[in-house]
């Protein structure tokens, strides 16, 4: 009833969980996926920024009035779980959450998605506009291999010892 996903649209969010490219961000963007939860290096970045990510149901839902409560529970709980990642590894201030819907909203993905923004004093983020250029492979590559590496340390250290 409130969708604006044209007709054929080739969600790029499903592609990446999907393990396929996309014209700006490739399967290496992914960082970490749950059963019905994926966490994915943004393509679009705010000067002061940098590294910010999206957590999205790995499900097909357009926005907010779509996503099934247990889909919300999931992308909620990664949600949480990647801004303590990047409080630990981006050296940043404090995060951010947001989150658009239709596009008087500012929607402009058609796939429900929740952004996580790395934050610094002063930094202006909401005074700001994205970056003119996308962030190329090798800078989204540096963040998503903090935190990768983040999570496995967090699974490492959740195993059982002998």
């Amino acid at each position: 009833m409130f969708n604006h996903e044209p007709a054929g649209y080739a969600c790029p969010f499903c592609l990446l969980l999907a393990g396929r490219e996309t014209p700006l961000s490739g399967p290496e963007d992914v960082v970490r996926q749950t059963e019905r939860a994926g966490v994915i290096i943004s393509a679009r970045w705010w000067p002061n920024n940098p590294g910010h990510v999206l957590v999205v149901p790995r499900a097909h839902h357009e926005n907010l009035y779509d996503l099934p409560n247990p889909d919300g529970h999931a992308v909620h709980d990664l949600v949480r779980e990647v801004a303590i990642a990047i409080r630990h590894t981006y050296g940043c201030d404090g995060v951010s959450t947001r989150q658009h819907n239709e596009p008087a909203g500012n929607q402009d993905a058609w796939h429900y998605h929740v952004h996580v923004f790395p934050r610094y004093v002063g930094d202006d983020l909401y005074a700001t506009r994205p970056r003119p250029e996308p962030p190329t492979a090798a800078e989204r590559r540096v963040y998503a291999v903090r935190l990768r590496d983040y999570f496995e340390s967090q699974a490492s250290a959740a195993l059982p010892t002998d």
